[in-house]
């Protein structure tokens, strides 16, 4: 099977690398060319120096970018990739965008006769580099299932949500859960910091209870030794949360806890903080 992989930040770069190492014939892109290049060096894989190079001839072509805008620019702009697809292509959109974009690129997709998942991860930079990722998809399952050897290159956990669309709503709901762990936990760290408690004890004690969580057994320890740089951006997780906020408010709903942690996170990012790991949130609080 050959793969084009487009896009290679921190997630893509290893979830690239592992579709090599797991036997793929694996092109890939980047804007930064010498990014490209650095993934070659390392993987021994081809470099494309434009998307439609990158795309012509595969069999999946998968995205892994910024924003909505980015991947319409990859995929339907008009130096895009769906131009040059060939018939039962499968898109596969790694990017955490909206839902309405994975209806607007399945759409087009359609007419193209071109298949389309989307796909967003969670796991962060650890799990990619791991090739441990959960990956939420929306789909058909069909197609989905085409990409079982794809997906279980990088992925420990990858589950079929329902239509498109429904993957990226799974990822919405993974960062509202995301912001509110993290908000109870800082302020149970500041209120263990203020009592005198020993941290790394403490989360010995809370990991396998009924308090236990991910952030807190891998960012408790850290947040209190005033580290923050692991990986997912704040600046990320404030257009994650924007779009979990839109979709909440098409359904009518209100997200008050990931609301107040958004506007936290823009304050934090103005004050400089924006490329710092979610954890920094704690900062919120000690003013």
């Amino acid at each position: 099977m050959k793969v084009s992989f487009i896009g290679l930040g921190t997630m893509g770069f290893p979830m690239a690398g592992h579709l090599v190492k797991a036997g793929f014939d694996v092109t890939v892109f980047n804007r930064t060319h010498e990014k490209a290049l650095a993934w070659q060096e390392q993987y021994q894989g081809s470099v494309a120096t434009s998307v439609q190079e990158c795309a012509e001839g595969a069999d999946v072509v998968i995205t892994c970018v910024g924003n909505d805008d980015d991947v319409r620019e990859m995929i339907t702009g008009p130096n895009g990739a769906l131009a040059v697809m060939a018939e039962n292509t499968i898109v596969v959109d790694h990017t955490t965008t909206s839902a309405t974009l994975a209806e607007e690129l399945a759409a087009a997709c359609s007419e193209k006769k071109v298949d389309f998942i989307d796909a967003p991860v969670s796991g962060g930079q650890a799990g990619a580099e791991n090739g441990c990722l959960t990956i939420m998809c929306g789909g058909e399952q069909a197609v989905f299932d085409k990409l079982d050897s794809v997906f279980n290159a990088y992925g420990k956990s990858y589950i079929l949500m329902g239509e498109v669309g429904q993957g990226q709503r799974s990822k919405m709901v993974n960062q509202v859960c995301i912001a509110g762990v993290l908000q109870g936990l800082s302020e149970g760290l500041l209120l263990a910091e203020k009592s005198g408690l020993d941290i790394a004890k403490l989360v010995d004690v809370l990991k396998n209870g009924a308090a236990g969580s991910w952030q807190m057994e891998n960012r408790a320890v850290t947040m209190a030794e005033d580290k923050f740089d692991f990986g997912f951006a704040i600046d990320w997780m404030i257009k994650d949360l924007g779009i979990c906020l839109d979709e909440s408010q098409r359904k009518g709903l209100e997200l008050p806890l990931a609301e107040k942690t958004n506007n936290a996170y823009k304050a934090l990012s103005e004050e400089g903080f924006g490329r710092m790991d979610t954890s920094v949130l704690i900062k919120s609080l000690k003013k």
